[in-house]
């Protein structure tokens, strides 16, 4: 079982990001129009778990099973859609896990909401530091219960996400 830690904001996760990112350039630059870091380790200043996630923009799902054994051997492992229709999730590290990999294709909704939640964070320092400790909170409360984590988190996640998107658009 693993313990559920919130730590603060190291630039380490940044660099994390940009080398894996060059890993998932080197098998995905023909199927892919970006990759995105997103989450909370994508924030600076802001506390989370330190996984870093990353969102890649393929140009068209079907063929993105056919990079399992790609991604296989550089330490990931292939969960499928995992919960979310139109997705291709993967997970490095086991226990101790370093990354999540979120594949969409271009047209999915998710996209715009994973980035209208980081770029609102990233402009709204004083909603991150609530969230941030709202989560260190409950990785005190919760340790090694992941779902009573997520399920506490929720609610604030969706007001903060309602907000965002809303300015999100209005940004553009």
């Amino acid at each position: 079982m693993r313990k559920i830690e919130v730590l603060p904001y190291t630039s380490e996760w940044k660099i994390m990001f940009e080398e894996e990112k060059e890993r998932l350039k080197s098998i995905f630059d023909s199927e892919s129009t970006a990759i995105h870091h997103i989450g909370s380790t994508a924030i600076r200043g802001l506390q989370a778990k330190p996984i870093i996630d990353m969102l890649i923009v393929v140009k068209d799902m079907v063929h993105i099973d056919r990079f399992d054994p790609d991604m296989i051997a550089i330490g990931y492992v292939p969960k499928g859609e995992n919960g979310i229709i139109g997705r291709r999730y993967f997970q490095k590290g086991g226990n101790i896990r370093t990354h999540h990999a979120h594949f969409f294709p271009v047209s999915h909704p998710a996209i715009e909401r994973h980035l209208a939640f980081r770029d609102y964070l990233r402009e709204h320092l004083n909603v991150a530091e609530k969230y941030g400790n709202y989560k260190e909170k409950l990785s005190w409360q919760f340790p090694f219960d992941k779902v009573s984590y997520i399920k506490g988190k929720q609610p604030l996640m969706m007001e903060i996400e309602q907000m965002a998107i809303a300015w999100y658009r209005q940004q553009k």
